[in-house]
Parts: C-alpha cells; sequence; structure tokens
C-alpha cells in the first residue's frame, strides 16, 4: 500500500513540492507586476527617461519629451497665458477644476477617479447654457476622461485649447469629445501609455486582459468621437515616464482639431 504522505507526480516530484511550485510561481508574477507599478510611480528607480525636458521644442522626429506630471514644467508660449498662470504641472489642481463663466467651462487640473460624476453634477447645478470646454490638463484617470469626453458630445460642446496651456496622457480623450476642436499653436497635446489601473495581484493573463479590453475601449471612444485611432500607435510605443508631443499637422491628420460645420457657427 503506497504511503500517502509521500505520494509522487512523476519522478521525484511529491503533491507538496507541486503545490510550493505553483504557489511560488504565483507569488513571482505578483511581484513583477507590483515592481512595475513602482517603477512607474517612481521612475527614477528603473532606467530613467534620457529624452529633452518637457519645456525644449519640438520638431519633425523630435517629440518625445521627459514626462513627470508633479514637477514637469510648462512649455512657455509666445504670449502666454495670465489667466492660468502655471509653473508647472505640479502648480494644478490635484483634481479637475470647472469653473463656467458665460458659454465657456475651464477645465483645469489632474483628472481623478470621480471628476466624471463630478462634473455631471456640475452641470446639473450650473444648466446647459455653455457652449465651449477649455482644457489644460496633464492628464490621469482614463475611464474618467473617455466619460467626460462623452458627456461633452452629448451636450454638443466644442472643445478648445488656448495658448500656454497642456492636454497630455487621458487629457485627449476628452478634447475629442467635441463637436469642434480648436488647438492654438502654443498649446501642447500629447499621449503616453496607459495601465488603465491594473490589479497587481492578478496573474499577469488577466492583467494584460485588462490593459488590452481598455486600450480597445480608448481606441471604440476616439472612433466613436471622429478621431483617427491611428493616434494611440504614439501612445503604445511611448513610455508613461515619457510624453510624445503632436505636431499641429499631426493634429490636423488624426483629426483631433476639427473646425465647426457653418450651421454650429
Amino acid at each position: 500500500m503506497p504511503d500517502k504522505r509521500r505520494f509522487r507526480l512523476g519522478s521525484g516530484i511529491t503533491a507538496k513540492s507541486a503545490i510550493y511550485a505553483v504557489f511560488g510561481l504565483q507569488l513571482l508574477l505578483a511581484l513583477l507586476l507590483m515592481g512595475g507599478d513602482l517603477l512607474r510611480a517612481f521612475p527614477g528607480f528603473g532606467l530613467p527617461s534620457t529624452q529633452p525636458r518637457f519645456d525644449q521644442p519640438v520638431n519633425p522626429g523630435d517629440q518625445t519629451r521627459r514626462y513627470r506630471p508633479g514637477d514637469m514644467p510648462l512649455a512657455p508660449a509666445k504670449d502666454g497665458n495670465p489667466a492660468r498662470p502655471f509653473k508647472s504641472t505640479g502648480d494644478m489642481p490635484t483634481r479637475l477644476v470647472f469653473d463656467g463663466q458665460g458659454e465657456v467651462i475651464t477645465l483645469t487640473g489632474k483628472i481623478s477617479l470621480g471628476d466624471a460624476d463630478r462634473f455631471d453634477s456640475f452641470l446639473e447645478a450650473e444648466g446647459t447654457a455653455f457652449t465651449e470646454v477649455w482644457l489644460n490638463s496633464p492628464g490621469g484617470s482614463v475611464s474618467d476622461a473617455l466619460a467626460i469626453g462623452e458627456r461633452l458630445r452629448q451636450e454638443g460642446f466644442g472643445t478648445v485649447m488656448v495658448a500656454g496651456d497642456i492636454c497630455l496622457s487621458a487629457c485627449p480623450y476628452i478634447l475629442a469629445g467635441g463637436i469642434s476642436r480648436s488647438v492654438d499653436p502654443d498649446a501642447q497635446v500629447g499621449v503616453h501609455q496607459h495601465f488603465f489601473d491594473v490589479n497587481t495581484v492578478l496573474p499577469a493573463f488577466l492583467a494584460v486582459e485588462d490593459v488590452q479590453r481598455g486600450q480597445a475601449a480608448v481606441m471604440d471612444h476616439l472612433d466613436k468621437m471622429g478621431v483617427d485611432p491611428l493616434l494611440m500607435k504614439h501612445a503604445l510605443v511611448t513610455p508613461p515616464d515619457e510624453i510624445y508631443i503632436f505636431l499641429a499637422e499631426e493634429l490636423e491628420l488624426y483629426r483631433l482639431v476639427l473646425e465647426p460645420k457653418p450651421d454650429e457657427t
């Protein structure tokens, strides 16, 4: 009668050893995923970006810049923007601030979880006499950016960026929501890789599945908004501690800028 305490799976492998091996593999995967999150939170722990600073001018073929949202300097504009005098993204609000003046709403600051619901509440409280939304944001929550962009389209708002303002990371998905989209030549629009709040305790294949699902949601949103989803090719190859800045001709090519129709003027 075989000794149950020494039951073996194949040559020299006990059931207990197999269980420990599976557990060890899962633990290793979790550590790798958690380590990736730490590198994303503290880019200096990994290989720091060697790209030029964000405030350096971009040229065709030289459009990738360092990106650290907490202390990233804003690129100077020719005429400046005295109404919104931010020296860096670290000076911006940590979540979107909504300010309605006449027909214009300004959205300023980082996009945080729950900002889409806050924006809905703002519109319900302030009414819908607005026609334009001005953007100045270093990005943040992708899901909230998608929801805000969809709400702008439902309301028939145009989106505007003026000199000195930025729309980076997830912010372009709000910009895409405008029925018309205007970007000043001295504003910056850029994209990079997103992580869609992946749970690091999930097995690797489930984490990858969440990322792919998130990317599909972004591409579907852009397509519905009339923006060419091919702009995502720049996001997919740009690390999170860098940002790809679009040239004016690329904004037109991917339809991120869009003149209002004659009956909308």
